[in-house]
C-alpha cells in the first residue's frame, strides 16, 4: 500500500568513507515486491550498498541503539542472501554492530528474550488465588507431618517392644522366601558374568595362538603340517566357544531380567504393603488409646474420626495384602519356567562344548533360538575330531 511519502534512502560508502547523502527517490511496486538490490561505485572505484532505513544517518541510527533497529521496519535493497534462520522480511546490514544487534535480537541472546517475570506472575495473581494455594499448601504439610509422626511413633514402639504389629505368618514367609531367593540368583548372575568374560579372554588368546601357529607354517617348513593342524584346531575351538559364549550371555541376561525386573517389581509392591501396614496399625492403636478414653463429647467425636480413619486405612492394606499374594503367586510360577529353561539351556551348552561335539551345540543354540554371529554350517561331527591328523 502506497503511503504517499517516499522511505528515505541512506547511502553508505564502505571505500573512503561514510556518505550521508539522503535522497527521497518514489519507489515502485516491483521494486518492493522483487526485494532488488543496488551497488553503486564512487569515484575511488570502492562499492557502495544501498540500504533503506527509517533514520537519515548512521550516527542517528547508532544512537538510536538495539531497540530502534529492532523496531524499525526494513525492507531487503541489498544483495544480501539472508541466512536460514532469518524469519524477518528485511535482510542483515552488511556491517558490523547492526549485524550483531540483529543476531542478538533474532537468536534471542541477553535481555531481548521476552520473559515474564515472576513479580509480574504474582501480580496477576487475586488475594484469594494466593490464599487459596497457600491453605492447600499447608493442608498437606500437614498431613504428611501428621502421617510421618503417627508411622514414627508405631515404629519405635515396635522396636522397643511396646507397641504391637499385625502379622501374615504365611505371607511374611514368602516374602521372606523371595528376597533370599533373590540374593541368591543376583550372586548366579554375578558369577556367570565373571565365567563369560574369563571365557572371552580364552577365546581371545586362542585366536591369537592359532594366527600364530598359521604364520609358523607357511614360514617353517619342516613342520609345516603339524603347525597347520594346530591352527585350524585354535581356530575351530575359539569359533565354537563364541557358540557358547553366545549361550552363557542368553543365560545371564534371563536371570537378570527375572531379578531386576519381575521380582523387583514384586518386591516394589511389598514395600509399599509394608508402608501401609505400618501406617494400619498407628491408626488402630491410636484407634485402641481413644476409646480407653473417658466418654466425653469431645473424646466421642475423636473415635469416630478416629474409626473412619482406621476403616480407610484397613482396606488399603487389604488390598495390598492381596495384592501382594497374586503377585507372589505369579512370579513363583514365572520362576519356575524361567529358570528351567535357563539351566537347561547352561548345562546342555556347556557339556557339549566341553565334550566336543558341535552338532549338539548347534542342537542347543538352535533350539532356544539363540543368534551368533559370524556362525559357520555343514560342521563335523565333533570340532576335534574335524582337525586333528588323519
Amino acid at each position: 500500500m502506497d503511503m504517499g511519502i517516499p522511505p528515505a534512502t541512506t547511502e553508505i560508502s564502505l571505500g573512503n568513507g561514510i556518505s550521508d547523502e539522503t535522497k527521497q527517490e518514489p519507489i515502485s511496486q516491483s521494486s518492493r515486491n522483487g526485494n532488488d538490490a543496488s551497488v553503486k561505485s564512487n569515484e575511488s572505484g570502492a562499492a557502495t550498498a544501498t540500504t533503506p532505513y527509517t533514520s537519515s544517518s548512521v550516527g542517528s541510527r547508532l544512537a538510536g541503539g538495539e531497540d530502534n533497529i529492532i523496531g524499525t521496519s526494513r525492507s531487503a535493497t541489498s544483495n544480501f542472501t539472508p541466512s536460514p534462520i532469518h524469519t524477518s522480511s528485511y535482510p542483515t546490514p552488511s556491517f558490523g554492530v547492526n549485524q550483531n544487534l540483529e543476531a542478538k535480537s533474532t537468536l534471542g541472546f541477553g535481555n531481548t528474550v521476552d520473559k515474564v517475570p515472576t513479580k509480574q506472575k504474582l501480580q496477576s495473581l487475586t488475594l484469594q488465588d494466593v490464599q487459596s494455594v497457600a491453605a492447600e499448601k499447608a493442608e498437606g504439610f500437614k498431613s504428611w507431618s501428621l502421617r510421618t509422626y503417627r508411622c514414627t511413633k508405631q515404629l519405635i514402639a515396635e522396636r522397643m517392644g511396646h507397641g504391637t504389629r499385625t502379622v501374615d505368618l504365611e505371607l511374611e514367609a514368602r516374602i521372606e522366601i523371595l528376597r533370599d531367593t533373590k540374593i541368591k540368583y543376583e550372586n548366579v548372575v554375578a558369577l556367570a558374568t565373571a565365567f563369560s568374560n574369563h571365557f572371552c579372554s580364552m577365546i581371545q588368546t586362542q585366536k591369537v595362538i592359532g594366527e600364530a601357529f598359521g604364520e609358523l607354517s607357511s614360514k617353517s617348513q619342516d613342520l609345516q603340517e603339524e603347525f597347520q593342524y594346530n591352527a585350524e584346531t585354535q581356530h575351530i575351538l575359539a569359533k565354537n566357544g563364541e557358540t557358547l559364549l553366545a549361550a552363557l550371555k542368553f543365560f545371564t541376561t534371563g536371570v537378570q531380567t527375572l531379578c531386576g525386573k519381575t521380582m523387583e517389581d514384586t518386591i516394589a509392591t511389598i514395600a509399599r504393603y509394608e508402608s501401609a501396614r505400618v501406617e494400619y496399625d498407628a491408626y488402630r492403636t491410636e484407634l485402641d488409646i481413644l476409646k480407653l478414653a473417658p466418654r466425653t463429647e469431645a473424646n466421642i467425636v475423636k473415635v469416630a474420626n478416629a474409626e473412619a480413619a482406621f476403616q480407610k486405612q484397613k482396606s488399603i492394606y487389604d488390598t495390598l495384602r492381596q495384592d501382594v499374594g497374586v503377585k507372589l503367586q505369579f512370579l513363583e510360577e514365572n520362576r519356575m519356567k524361567v529358570m528351567q529353561k535357563q539351566l537347561l539351556l547352561f548345562h546342555n551348552a556347556i557339556t557339549a562344548y566341553f565334550a566336543g561335539n558341535q552338532q549338539e551345540l548347534q542342537a542347543t543354540i538352535k533350539q532356544f533360538s539363540i543368534k551368533v554371529e559370524n556362525q559357520s554350517t555343514g560342521a563335523p561331527m565333533s570340532f576335534l575330531e574335524g582337525s586333528t591328523r588323519p
